[in-house]
């Protein structure tokens, strides 16, 4: 297969993976909007946030798995891609039970940071309770998830994904509807598709590797499990940091500026759910060109990944450009907020062609498990972040963005002089 071919063979079915992945979440949201109270909304989408930044944080056990698992299948090591396979669903099953004995503590802390209040704060807890006992089928799924990509294998993923939704659709719906539950009806259609979608994966593993045993307890190996792991954890620390800060600081300049960074913040999800298409096949391909030692290979993967990556980044600039008062139009009808949208939309044309390489590279380097750079990266946006937000008060909003925009931009271009380095490893 081509090397082209290998690029488009991942980034579609990972493409549909992303853009299929946050159904889950809106048809909670689509569903609690018909119960009859406005804190069940507030109370699903509490919830959602809580689940997804402990879900975000615990994300190194996919990454780690599909850096580690395409270096071995470059190198044709199937006990090294067996071993990944087996520290990441220990430690994944692990952190999951975790999670539900120590769901206690763990609610508090989550109430604290996102202080809910009321009726909202009893929902979301309600949520809680009854998701927290997925945990275990979300962090297995996501270890198989990185181990299929490790393996170039894209579609396994895609199929769990469609089929989760599918089944949160319909449990819901027959729990809410049918059996006249509320927000405990949608925890538990959720629920009930969280381990649907384990069954699946499990499905998809056994069908194409029955001989090869799933899971057995394997130590050795942890320290580089971990030290990898310890860079990207530290690494979506401060995405995470920065991601609520900017939320935070939002909230200061009032309702509207709050709605209109909401609805533009829309913008960015959508052009990250196709940038990280192709920096998933740059994990799967890199890591396998890294284990075979071909660094020919990985050089024309990334030079062939830079410009599919920034033709689709133009792509989106120039629909935003065009059409981005349109966009703000269809996802909302407040005459304020589309106003407020025109002002800053400028940054949202930049947001695409500023930010490709740090998702590009961010999959490379992750795929050739070169996670310190990925690191370094992130803490010099952060820092570029943090220093332009607070040294221009004065132009509030306009700041806030401007400063998002460094964090951007200060990311792609550390991994970019990065690039010399990772290509001399090979």
């Amino acid at each position: 297969m081509t090397l082209s071919r290998r690029i488009w063979a991942i980034a579609l079915p990972s493409i549909a993976t992303n853009i299929t992945v946050p159904l889950l979440g809106l048809v909670d949201t689509a569903i609690t909007g018909h119960l009859g109270a406005t804190a069940y909304i507030g109370a699903v989408a509490v919830g959602g946030m809580m689940f997804n930044m402990v879900y975000w944080l615990l994300g190194f056990l996919r990454m780690t798995t599909s850096g580690l698992t395409a270096q071995a299948q470059g190198a044709g090591d199937d006990d090294a891609s067996d071993l990944a396979r087996h520290q990441s669903l220990t430690w994944g099953l692990l952190f999951g039970l975790l999670m539900v004995v120590l769901q206690g503590p763990l609610l508090q802390v989550l109430l604290y940071f996102y202080a809910p209040t009321g009726g909202v704060a009893d929902g979301a807890t309600t949520y809680f309770r009854i998701l927290v006992w997925g945990a275990p089928a979300v962090l297995a799924v996501s270890s198989l998830s990185g181990w299929f990509l490790g393996r170039q294998d894209a579609r396994s993923p895609m199929v769990t994904a469609v089929a989760q939704n599918v089944v949160n659709i319909a449990a819901s719906l027959v729990l809410v509807l049918g059996c006249g539950l509320k927000i405990e009806g949608v925890a538990l259609g959720t629920l009930v598709a969280q381990w649907a979608g384990l069954g699946v994966a499990l499905f998809c593993y056994y069908r194409k590797h029955a001989r090869r045993p799933l899971l057995r307890l394997r130590l050795r190996g942890c320290a580089r499990f971990f030290s990898v792991s310890r860079d990207i954890f530290l690494r979506t620390v401060c995405l995470v940091a920065v991601l609520s800060w900017f939320t935070r600081t939002g909230t200061a300049f009032g309702e509207v500026t709050l709605a209109t960074n909401a609805v533009l913040m829309e913008f960015f999800v959508v052009t990250s759910y196709f940038l990280d298409g192709f920096a998933y096949a740059g994990e799967a391909v890199s890591g396998s060109l890294l284990g075979a030692g071909d660094r020919a290979g990985l050089h024309s993967l990334i030079r062939s990944l830079s410009l599919i990556s920034a033709a689709t980044a133009l792509v989106f600039t120039l629909v935003f450009l065009v059409g981005g008062d349109a966009i703000v139009a269809l996802l909302t009808d407040r005459p304020e907020v589309r106003r407020c949208a025109t002002d800053f939309l400028p940054y949202l044309v930049a947001v695409p062609l500023v930010s490709f390489a740090a998702f590009l590279f961010d999959g490379v380097f992750v795929g050739c498990t070169a996670t310190r750079p990925l690191l370094w990266s992130v803490v010099a946006g952060s820092a570029a972040f943090f220093l332009i937000l607070y040294s221009l008060p004065s132009l509030a909003n306009h700041g806030l963005w401007l400063a998002f925009l460094a964090f951007l931009l200060l990311r792609g271009l550390v991994l970019t002089a990065a690039v010399p380095a990772l290509l001399r490893r090979v």
